[in-house]
């Protein structure tokens, strides 16, 4: 889901002392993703954002206002369904990292859990139930999608509107 400039800013806040072909090589992995999300073949993505995701300036003020808008594009398009998960509700059951849940036709589910440096694919059925479990609070948690697009859209202008004032 992301743009360029916000990647690359991603990865070297990430790994400071990388060299710069290994950034781009990154960058360019990550893009391949993103691609993906306008294959109309690919299952559509449900994500939750946590609210830091839209407020910590990753890139620079441009560079937040474009990937916000390239969130909510996709958004739009229906390609992805994005929910925030919004500061007040305080501390949350996935603290510790990211996870990612995948269901296929033929195949039990698996579940992708990430942390610093880390990522490591779960078939264990109770590990998967456990992620369900924690993706479906992450979700009662978070706002709807139509407030959350609002919000994200909102978050892009106050980007625009602080590269406008300098």
């Amino acid at each position: 889901m992301q743009t360029e400039a916000y990647a690359r800013a991603v990865f070297w806040a990430y790994q400071p002392t990388a060299a710069e072909s290994v950034i781009d090589e990154l960058v360019t992995t990550r893009l391949e993703r993103t691609q993906l999300l306008t294959d109309p073949t690919v299952p559509m993505l449900w994500v939750v954002l946590d609210e830091a995701v839209l407020r910590r300036r990753v890139g620079g003020p441009g560079a937040m206002a474009a990937a916000l808008r390239h969130v909510a594009e996709l958004v739009r398009q229906h390609r992805i369904v994005a929910q925030v998960l919004p500061f007040p509700e305080g501390a949350h059951v996935a603290l510790e990292g990211s996870l990612k849940l995948m269901a296929f036709p033929d195949a039990p589910p698996l579940a992708y859990v990430q942390g610093l440096g880390t990522g490591q694919l779960q078939d264990d059925p109770a590990t998967v139930r456990r992620c369900e479990l924690t993706y479906d609070l992450l979700v009662a948690s978070a706002i709807s999608p139509a407030a959350s697009l609002a919000l994200i859209e909102s978050a892009a202008e106050e980007y625009d509107h602080e590269v406008e004032r300098f």
